[in-house]
């Protein structure tokens, strides 16, 4: 289940209505698909966009979505580091970024224009968008492994649009466990990162 975390606040949501309910006035939607039992941990890409077709057929109707592929990171995957930083600064898409975590966590920060930066982590069975145009950047936790469902309007992907003077060196750039306590300071608030 996904965790909003609001360091300005001092404050963490874990109950799904309630992230809904915050992410909402964002134009953020947050869901939770069931995983368990639907899935072998040894499904290959197709055996996961053919389990959850319905679910994908639903989301591109909505989204007017061209395209769904599956992402398959963890340690091993050629080249992880060069591909991790394209999206770990501040950045903006020409398109929502939609993703349904199968297994696997992340944690996507975000900048919008009327609030404070949060964290969204997110883990098996959440389902997020990030709307065209809000600031965002995104990690992932420390075991470095996630497997999405991606949905695209561009069959061509999502192009990261970096934002000058970013704030994303302010946080804490991975998650760790539940608690997103930064690196060397354990009396820190959560998600932001003390330098």
């Amino acid at each position: 289940m996904a965790t909003v975390n609001i360091p300005a606040e001092n404050r963490t949501i874990t109950s799904a209505d309630e992230i809904s309910a915050f992410l909402k006035p964002f134009g953020i939607w947050y869901e939770h698909w069931q995983v368990a039992g639907r899935l072998d941990p040894a499904a290959s890409d197709a055996d996961i966009l053919t389990e959850y077709a319905a679910e994908i057929q639903k989301v591109k109707a909505a989204g007017g979505f061209l395209t769904a592929d599956v992402i398959n990171v963890n340690p091993s995957t050629p080249n992880l580091d060069a591909m991790l930083a394209k999206f770990n600064k501040e950045h903006t898409h020409s398109e929502d970024e939609v993703r349904f975590t199968v297994e696997g966590k992340g944690v996507f920060h975000l900048h919008p224009e009327n609030g404070p930066v949060f964290s969204v982590t997110v883990e098996s069975g959440d389902m997020i968008n990030v709307p065209c145009g809000m600031k965002h950047w995104f990690n992932l936790c420390d075991d470095r492994r996630i497997r999405c469902i991606r949905f695209f309007e561009d069959v061509t992907g999502w192009t990261p649009h970096y934002v000058d003077q970013g704030v994303h060196g302010e946080f804490s750039p991975m998650c760790f466990g539940k608690s997103h306590i930064p690196v060397g300071d354990s009396n820190a608030t959560p998600g932001i990162l003390r330098t």
